[in-house]
């Protein structure tokens, strides 16, 4: 059973999402927040897997209140589920430490793969997001990467840390970090979550 916790400032909506959770059967909604700052309350209380966080919200922001819950509360995964898609709102909530960004019109069926894609580790991002996360005119994946680079991208995008990368591989974990650094530099992205999301869209698994 997964564990989650629902933030929004709309009762409706979290209303909604509570029924729509519950009539699966894997998913037991532990609190329910108005604002950011309950939300904290919540989740040092109920301890959830996952948030799905809003970012629009009184007192305390989306944003604001993933980087509060990122360091009070790291074990929780923080998915935003928002109505904007803009590259600010987009790397403002991934850089306070969202593993996933979901657009609130988004399919039932996606939002619940979303919510386990996370508890898993793996990085759930609406495809409408994809473009404003990734510079234009990318060169070909091989022309990038080597192959030890491409193994070490795979891995990031399935959601394994720098140490089961590097148990996977046979290499030391500062191996890998430098690995990822050269990746960050070569794809033009910041961040685990960009770089995954690049993975997906380029590298054959």
């Amino acid at each position: 059973m997964i564990r989650v916790l629902l933030v929004d400032d709309h009762r409706l909506v979290r209303a909604g999402l509570s029924t729509m959770l519950y009539a699966t059967g894997e998913f037991d909604v532990v609190g329910e927040a108005a604002d950011g700052a309950q939300a904290v309350e919540l989740a040092l209380a109920s301890k959830p897997d996952v948030a799905l966080m809003d970012l629009s919200m009184p007192v305390l922001d989306g944003v604001a209140a993933t980087r509060r819950l990122r360091a009070e509360c790291p074990q929780v995964k923080v998915v935003a589920l928002t109505s904007f898609s803009d590259r600010q709102r987009v790397s403002e909530a991934l850089g306070a430490g969202a593993v996933g960004y979901l657009l609130k019109d988004c399919a039932p069926d996606e939002l619940l793969a979303a919510v386990r894609a996370a508890a898993a580790g793996q990085v759930p991002l609406d495809p409408r997001v994809a473009g404003v996360l990734l510079p234009s005119q990318q060169p070909e994946p091989a022309e990038l990467l080597s192959e030890r680079e491409a193994q070490v991208l795979r891995l990031t995008a399935a959601g394994l840390a720098n140490k089961q990368i590097g148990r996977r591989l046979g290499i030391s974990e500062s191996t890998v970090k430098v690995h990822l650094g050269n990746i960050f530099k070569r794809l033009g992205v910041s961040d685990r979550t960009s770089a995954a999301l690049w993975a997906r869209e380029h590298l054959p698994s």
